[in-house]
């Protein structure tokens, strides 16, 4: 195995465990975070207040380590954003209305498949057709 592919496989191996133990797996979790007149759950808050800061701390170091360049010398992505067009909120709408409905996105989905949880089997699938159809019907990039 190469050194990319195997640094690729223990960032995926670690994020999906992160979300294992924080118990973001759990699509009941989620859809409870997103109950605020009900049951309301605010674990996923505290995750992600966690997550961030972590995160933006980390990416900080690794850019002033690295001059700009990503692993393996790869370039970053500008930090310039990308313009609010009609595609950004409606594909935005899809994936809130998505995540809301199943209580899962990407990440935890694929987590889910590897535990073979039987929502998961029916989610990443659409969410791969969905890709394929955003990229050959609407021109999206693979970025």
């Amino acid at each position: 195995m190469n050194a990319r592919l195997f640094v690729l496989l223990i960032a995926g191996a670690l994020f999906g465990a992160g979300l294992a133990v924080s118990g973001m797996t759990d699509p009941a979790r989620v859809t409870s975070f997103l109950d605020v007149t009900g049951k309301w759950d605010p674990s996923l808050m505290f995750v992600m207040g966690g997550a961030i800061p972590a995160f933006g701390l980390g990416l900080i170091i690794f850019r002033r380590r690295t001059g700009g360049l990503g692993w393996f010398g790869a370039r970053l992505p500008a930090s310039e954003p990308d313009p609010i067009d009609r595609r950004l909120v409606l594909g935005s709408a899809i994936f809130g209305i998505g995540w809301g409905w199943s209580g899962i996105c990407p990440g935890p989905g694929i987590a889910n498949l590897a535990a073979f949880h039987p929502e998961a089997l029916a989610f990443v699938p659409a969410m791969a057709a969905g890709m394929l159809i955003a990229r050959v019907g609407f021109g999206a990039d693979e970025s």
